[in-house]
């Protein structure tokens, strides 16, 4: 696996690559790489003929430096990883590789899809996310980009950044990869204590009780009852958001409609540490 940490020389590398015709396939991360990364990586392999990963801890997307700071940072494990996996190029620059001095995120009106859920919470928090990517897209000009259904809304921001950049890429979405007991595999989750890993996994069984329940009663009959159910299963969880929401538009939906896509999304603390899911509503 060949590393790069300045721009130039991965930009050069791709270049003398394409040339060649070479399809390339990019899995942007924040390290602390887990088998659901992994599997983006596995993904890309069999689609591409060279595939690059980023690990770039992005700080114009944390509102909360605390949480920066407190994000794992596991870089030698996540190389090894990476080199097991096959991975062909991993990019792993300095902040100061990435922004100029003073350099703030870029916004865009991209209304509903940054408004809500995570953008209410996260004031910021996809300034940031649309500068870095539109940034590595930039920088590695791949063919197909990989990323993981878990971080839901981000993946509609993003594939809407595409659309209005004119990027000639593919988004692929695939699939969250999960713990055995149905926690979605994240990178927050090592920072969890036992107790709290035991408390989490109640998280992915709210989402099924929703999808279960959905077409049996109203909306706000099932989100209180499943808001009710999760809060008692421990003193440890603190929801942040819990909502049913058009899977597209990402509005909140006043009645479910088989027709409809649509997809419920949950942010909660555990402890501390704050975690996300989704499930989709309709097939």
């Amino acid at each position: 696996m060949k590393l790069f940490k300045e721009i130039n020389s991965i930009h050069q590398f791709l270049a003398s690559e394409k040339r060649e015709n070479k399809q390339i396939g990019f899995v942007p991360t924040m390290g602390a790489l887990h088998n659901g990364h992994l599997s983006l990586i596995k993904k890309s392999k069999a689609e591409n003929e060279l595939t690059v990963c980023s690990i770039f801890i992005n700080p114009t997307q944390f509102n909360n430096k605390e949480d920066l700071e407190k994000y794992p940072r596991t870089i030698e494990n996540d190389i090894k990883l990476l080199i097991e996996s096959g991975c062909d190029v991993l990019f792993h620059p300095e902040v100061n590789e990435i922004y100029t001095e003073n350099e703030t995120p870029q916004t865009g009106n991209y209304g509903n899809l940054t408004h809500v859920l995570e953008g209410k919470f996260r004031p910021g928090h996809f300034d940031g996310v649309i500068t870095i990517v539109k940034k590595l897209f930039h920088i590695v000009e791949p063919d197909n980009v990989y990323f993981g259904q878990k971080d839901f809304q981000q993946c509609a921001v993003i594939n809407e950044m595409i659309v209005r950049n004119h990027f000639k890429l593919k988004m692929n979405i695939c699939n969250t990869m999960r713990e055995i007991d149905g926690l979605a595999m994240s990178s927050r989750n090592i920072r969890l204590t036992k107790d709290e890993r035991i408390a989490a996994k109640a998280i992915p069984s709210t989402l099924h009780y929703i999808k279960n329940n959905i077409e049996k009663v109203s909306i706000t009959e099932v989100l209180q009852t499943a808001t009710k159910q999760l809060l008692s299963s421990s003193d440890l969880i603190k929801i942040e958001y819990l909502e049913i929401v058009n899977a597209i538009t990402l509005e909140q939906m006043d009645q479910f409609d088989i027709e409809t896509p649509a997809v419920a999304l949950i942010a909660a603390y555990c402890g501390n540490v704050r975690l996300i899911d989704n499930i989709i509503l309709t097939d």
